[in-house]
């Protein structure tokens, strides 16, 4: 059954699918919520290649999600970073700031002992849609 539970909820093409029973966006009281992304390409499989091309491709997957529902990077105000290895931090880290070079939001970056698919590096997002 479908449940109305007030927010709206929506994918991306260009960010491949979601690898569960979820969401890849959904926004409610003018958050906008990303569950976590992973590297994935449009058919889900992860990118091969170190964290640096698995973070960038995890913020383009979130980029592509943001944009589909009306929004950009300027509007995300926390980001949760799930590492396999702490080590890679400074590597994340450098690639991160491309993508937020100018106010960054609130993070927290989180050493986890696996994720789906064998990933690296997970990020989500949160985000706040202006004049809500």
């Amino acid at each position: 059954k479908d449940w109305d539970m007030g927010h709206k909820g929506w994918s991306s093409k260009t960010a491949g699918p979601a690898i569960g029973p979820y969401r890849q966006a959904t926004e409610a009281g003018g958050f906008v919520f990303l569950s976590g992304q992973l590297a994935l390409d449009e058919e889900g499989n992860l990118l091969q290649g170190s964290v640096a091309d698995q973070t960038r491709k995890v913020l383009e997957r979130a980029q592509s999600l943001l944009k589909e529902g009306g929004l950009a990077l300027r509007d995300v105000v926390k980001a949760t970073v799930f590492l396999t290895d702490l080590k890679t931090f400074p590597e994340m880290n450098a690639v991160y700031a491309e993508f937020f070079p100018k106010d960054p939001p609130a993070r927290s970056t989180i050493q986890v002992a696996g994720l789906p698919k064998g990933g690296a590096v997970e990020i989500e997002l949160l985000a706040r849609r202006a004049g809500s």
